[in-house]
């Protein structure tokens, strides 16, 4: 006969077992037996459950949590989004992804003197972390690949290497988080705060920053992409 234990899953044979009694009155206490288990897998040495015990089963338990929740991260829902081009699993787990140009609402804070309201936007490029987030613009609303030159993203508040200033904004990122709710909810953090200054004196266009924002928002134009200006980098230094 073949042995083909080897075959099997992992075993697990039980150790110890909890039971719960509770009483019928309005306060219904309750009382939590803990009992350990002999060879055979039948349950003896019935005691209260300690409060040892109950530190260690608690603490399993967490851990067991906290390992299903990083398993889910940056999992996609279904079929993987046309849009993501590089995923980053792990303890500095990223994701790099890109939008075409669109219609966004956008904010900007008093002192610029540009209205809040919609304007377009143009191709981006998103490299996020749980706690960081880059942007890049691209030339069309193609799919880039490694070669793509990258822009600048023409915004406030966005350093020369593409790194967002997030400000004041509590960035809170789920280890739980799908995919889709990752770039979804980086691009919302993006866009939902307001837009303030140029970092370091850093004019991300070819002209003024606030002038282009100001002939753009509430208006039917299509974003000039003859303003953007191209960076050192392509798409590959970022992988």
């Amino acid at each position: 006969m073949k042995d083909i234990t080897e075959d099997f899953g992992t075993l697990y044979q039980p150790t110890s077992a909890l039971v719960f009694y509770q009483s019928y009155d309005r306060t219904q206490d309750t009382y939590v037996e803990h009992f350990d288990m002999d060879k055979d897998g039948n349950p003896i040495n019935a005691h209260p459950l300690t409060e040892r015990e109950a530190k260690t089963l608690a603490k399993a338990l967490t851990l067991n949590t906290k390992k299903e929740k990083n398993q889910e991260f940056l999992k996609p829902k279904g079929v993987l989004p046309t849009n993501i081009l590089h995923i980053n699993t792990g303890e500095n787990a990223s994701v790099l992804w890109h939008t075409p140009s669109m219609k966004r609402q956008l904010y900007f804070t008093e002192n610029l003197e540009i209205p809040n309201g919609i304007a377009e936007v143009p191709a981006m490029l998103w490299l996020a972390g749980k706690r960081n987030l880059k942007v890049f613009a691209l030339a069309n609303n193609r799919r880039p690949t490694e070669k793509t030159s990258l822009f600048y993203a023409p915004f406030f508040n966005v350093y020369e290497n593409g790194t967002v200033c997030m400000g004041t904004v509590d960035v809170d990122i789920k280890n739980s988080s799908s995919l889709e709710e990752f770039t979804k909810k980086w691009e919302d953090y993006f866009f939902n705060s307001y837009f303030s200054h140029l970092m370091n004196e850093h004019n991300p266009i070819k002209g003024n920053c606030v002038n282009l924002w100001k002939s753009l928002v509430d208006k039917d134009e299509i974003f000039p992409k003859n303003v953007l200006k191209k960076t050192n980098k392509i798409l590959k230094n970022l992988l």
